[in-house]
């Protein structure tokens, strides 16, 4: 086999911040990084959804026919990262990271740098570790999926994130001006693995990331750190209520926030009269058509990380 012959696929978000073409030569730099590894470059930039679609299986095949998988490498925040991994699921098809989102759970959970040339030395020179994947319907989330006001924090976010640039306090100025002006409640049933609950609820939030959870101070971190569904729910949707929890959040004790239950289980299941529920998956906006079946897919991803890792 030839040293040129391992393939690598480096998929990017022109809108995160990477560039191909540019004055920084990063791109270049990366390359070279790949090369002297024996791994043959590939580009593709994500666009559109469905145009994302044919690139991931195009690159599939690419690493499928070849006699070693190689790497496909997400350059891109946590959303980016998602879309990848969606496409690479249970194959020996390895994901590397090179991190430029906002917060990067995800990469600084497998303590890869947030360096893109370091992170670039992990992809090439690191181990492969199987990480957990949830999977809700036909989509997954690394870090976490949520119902109701979430998915409103998040377009809010995205419009502060394109007026004033992107910045962490954005996450917590659109939560209040969201509380501000719009106030959303579902009705819900939901089983947790097979206990059936009615819920009345303004917020349903999961998390899949334990670095994550652990930031925000919940007390589900150590449940997704042993493979459950880990959720948390607002059983009250009156102002002063969902103030005080965004309140708690700023302070990272979202715990102490009243009118919060936390629960963990091996499947949900959430039902609703409504024909869509609009989903926030990993910072992304998709809207489901009900039943939500959530589960963990155990050790169903491989990735890239560096030999010291010691994360789970």
């Amino acid at each position: 086999m030839s040293n040129q012959s391992k393939p690598l696929s480096l998929i990017y978000n022109h809108n995160a911040g990477f560039r191909i073409e540019g004055p920084e030569g990063v791109y270049e730099q990366l390359t070279a990084i790949f090369s002297a590894h024996g791994y043959q470059t590939e580009a593709y930039e994500i666009q559109d959804s469905q145009q994302f679609e044919k690139i991931m299986l195009e690159v599939r095949q690419r690493h499928l026919a070849s006699e070693e998988p190689g790497i496909v490498v997400a350059a891109g925040g946590d959303g980016t990262l998602n879309t990848v991994a969606k496409h690479l699921l249970n194959t020996p098809i390895s994901v590397g990271i090179l991190p430029l989102g906002t917060f990067n759970y995800v990469a600084r959970l497998l303590d890869i740098p947030l360096d893109l040339l370091e992170a670039a030395e992990v992809i090439v020179t690191g181990q492969t570790k199987r990480i957990n994947v949830a999977q809700i319907n036909q989509d997954i989330y690394l870090n976490n999926a949520s119902l109701g006001l979430y998915p409103l924090f998040i377009k809010k976010r995205e419009d502060y994130n394109r007026i004033f640039g992107r910045f962490p306090l954005h996450a917590y100025t659109s939560a209040l001006d969201v509380l501000i002006r719009d106030r959303k409640e579902l009705r819900l049933e939901i089983w947790v693995d097979q206990k059936k609950y009615p819920v009345k609820t303004p917020l349903i939030f999961f998390g899949n990331n334990p670095l994550q959870l652990a930031d925000m101070n919940m007390q589900i971190a150590e449940a997704a750190e042993q493979g459950k569904v880990a959720g948390v729910v607002v059983s009250k949707s009156d102002k002063l209520t969902l103030f005080k929890l965004v309140y708690q959040l700023i302070r990272g004790k979202i715990d102490q926030a009243s009118d919060i239950s936390s629960f963990a289980a091996d499947q949900i299941r959430i039902e609703s009269k409504r024909k869509k529920l609009i989903v926030a998956i990993d910072g992304e906006i998709v809207e489901m058509s009900p039943p939500l079946n959530i589960a963990v897919l155990k050790n169903s991803l491989s990735v890239r990380v560096p030999h010291a890792s010691t994360s789970v």
